[in-house]
């Protein structure tokens, strides 16, 4: 873009010493609407040179917003299966099936004082010691907390014809001698930004800074570190953040 406006400048700089030194008076008006022709060219070039990214950044935008959706679907499905099967799943069916027909306990926690004996059994000596109860009240359908949420194409990648999101699960130590479930789902930027500005595309798939989705997927959780986020930045969870406080 600045060797355009450059070359753009010497080019008309040029025209004009030859216009001064060399033209005829009666054929001025010739170079007069090239240069303005020029000029033109030269303004629109600028605009577009500044306008394309700022574009590319609203449509890109409302492309993500669209696929994150989607991964916070999948990630809510993946941490309610673990809550109740003690781990998560790369099934998709499975985990579609699993919010069609499964419960998740209700549980209620209580401090109780039990009496412990902390002598011996023929000398006891008696000490209430506080103990925490878990008393399971009831059943709540794992559906309750999807309705209005389209989980049944959550892994359907939005607006890429036929492309499904990557899922797998496996463990990580996060302590020596404890290993956690981990689970992630992601697709590849470039899918979702097909048919946008090829420069622009990748300069995105390169991605580092902090108001940026990072690297080359947009991914939700993590087979390397315990975590059930999301790589976009905060500005992509306004939205719910705000239906949350109200």
């Amino acid at each position: 873009m600045i060797i355009l406006i450059i070359a753009a400048v010497i080019v008309a700089f040029g025209l004009a010493i030859v216009i001064v030194k060399y033209l005829p008076l009666k054929l001025r008006w010739i170079a007069s609407v090239v240069l303005l022709a020029s000029a033109i060219f030269l303004v629109y070039k600028i605009y577009d040179g500044i306008m394309k990214p700022i574009n590319f950044s609203k449509a890109k935008k409302v492309r993500f917003e669209k696929v994150i959706k989607s991964l916070k679907i999948i990630r809510d499905a993946e941490v309610a299966y673990r809550e109740v099967n003690g781990d998560y799943t790369a099934d998709k069916s499975v985990l579609i099936s699993f919010i069609d027909t499964a419960q998740r306990a209700l549980v209620e926690t209580r401090d109780t004082v039990i009496q412990v004996n902390k002598g011996s059994k023929w000398q006891p000596v008696m000490v209430p010691v506080e103990k925490r109860i878990k008393d399971t009240i009831g059943y709540e359908p794992i559906l309750n907390n999807f309705k209005d949420r389209d989980y049944k194409n959550m892994f359907k990648v939005p607006g890429v014809d036929g492309k499904q999101f990557e899922l797998a699960i496996g463990k990580v130590e996060k302590i020596a001698g404890l290993e956690v479930p981990v689970f992630e789902a992601k697709t590849g930027k470039a899918d979702i930004l097909k048919g946008m500005d090829i420069s622009l595309v990748k300069q995105e798939l390169e991605a580092i800074a902090s108001d940026q989705i990072k690297g080359e997927f947009v991914s939700v959780g993590s087979l390397v570190e315990v975590t059930t986020g999301g790589n976009w930045p905060p500005s992509y969870d306004k939205a719910d953040n705000a239906k949350k406080k109200n």
